[in-house]
């Protein structure tokens, strides 16, 4: 049986940005997953928040071709036949409101949160945000939430 993880959008932007500070950390998750080891799960907001962070920063980097860069890595997320994107339905989208409601997270890191809970998987996140560190013993507790930092 493969494992999953459900990933978080900056574990997407640590692998493809090559000054990131967790990109050894984000390339051997990104290792185990073109390898088959290990399965990606995306919820499709991750999938959005991906596209425009990605065409930001390769907008930022002057590369002409950002819209066309960006696509092509979503367009690559989304036929991976190890990365399943979520997209979500009914149970999904309650699970993220309950997950908002109780945590108060950004609702992309509570379709994270959700995804993880309703698949019986880890939820990994480059490192403890603001309000993720507000709740960190809960929600590693209730969600089995790691990060790239803890690898670091």
């Amino acid at each position: 049986m493969v494992n999953r993880v459900a990933l978080d959008t900056s574990v997407i932007i640590e692998y493809i940005d090559e000054n990131s500070k967790y990109r050894d950390q984000a390339k051997a998750v990104f290792s185990a997953i073109l390898s088959g080891f290990l399965e990606a799960l995306v919820p499709h907001p991750v999938l959005v928040e991906a596209f425009y962070v990605s065409a930001r920063i390769y907008r930022e980097v002057g590369l002409e071709d950002y819209m066309d860069r960006a696509v092509s890595l979503v367009e690559w997320l989304y036929r991976h036949p190890f990365i399943t994107v979520l997209d979500g339905g009914l149970n999904m989208a309650l699970r993220a409101g309950e997950i908002k409601l109780e945590y108060g997270l950004a609702l992309t890191d509570c379709y994270v949160l959700a995804a993880s809970k309703i698949y019986g998987c880890k939820a990994l996140f480059r490192k403890p945000e603001r309000e993720i560190l507000k709740r960190i013993d809960l929600l590693r507790k209730n969600f089995g939430i790691i990060f790239l930092s803890d690898y670091a």
